[in-house]
């Protein structure tokens, strides 16, 4: 469970992922081919997409995502996530519990989606390559808590798939349904009516 909780929030970074700022030769290319998947997501206006996240012995699991600004929610059949750019709720549909909390500038890694859009600020080298589909950015850095990722970006700019290698084992996300829309702020808030039954745990 907490993998997987872990994993809806760093698919915030797909709709929003921003290349090094350090951009060689070699990487110059791929450097624009982000920029251009990256305005294909107006994250002030909103967006939605399918998804599906899978890592070997942890299995798979299949969601919706919803993203504004530094704002989301994601859902899966498991848990469901909040986020309104200060407050997290995490709702456990097999307890029917929900943490709440203010995560910490030490938490962001985990927790908030801007702070993964900094990993590509720095430290990350890319390079390009042709696919069948599209193309290929394959992104290395050192130190760093994802410490490599390929990102398959279609003809139309768009995100299709994500390979990343965290602590080892390669997480990967498929993205489908990808859908610019105008989103209520309201969507980025816990609704403790939706839930009448569940615990609240307030960690804050």
């Amino acid at each position: 469970m907490r993998y997987f909780l872990s994993a809806l929030l760093t698919i915030a970074l797909i709709f929003a992922v921003q290349p090094s700022s350090a951009a060689s030769k070699t990487s110059a290319e791929a450097r624009k081919i982000l920029d251009k998947a990256a305005a294909k997501v107006n994250l002030k206006k909103g967006a939605t997409a399918s998804f599906t996240i899978s890592n070997g012995s942890a299995g798979s699991r299949s969601g919706n995502i919803t993203i504004k600004g530094n704002m989301f929610y994601a859902h899966t059949q498991d848990a469901s996530m909040w986020y309104n750019g200060k407050t997290q709720w995490v709702y456990n549909s097999k307890t029917d519990e929900v943490n709440i909390s203010n995560p910490k500038a030490a938490q962001q890694q985990s927790m908030n989606p801007y702070t993964f859009l900094n990993l590509y600020k720095k430290g990350y080298d890319m390079s390009l390559t042709k696919a069948a589909s599209g193309k290929e950015v394959h992104l290395v850095g050192k130190g760093r808590s994802i410490s490599e990722m390929y990102i398959l970006i279609d003809n139309n700019y768009v995100i299709k798939q994500v390979k990343m290698l965290q602590k080892g084992k390669w997480i990967i996300i498929n993205i489908s349904n990808f859908k610019q829309t105008s989103v209520s702020d309201a969507v980025f808030t816990f609704n403790k009516k939706d839930f009448p039954r569940a615990e609240v745990i307030d960690l804050r």
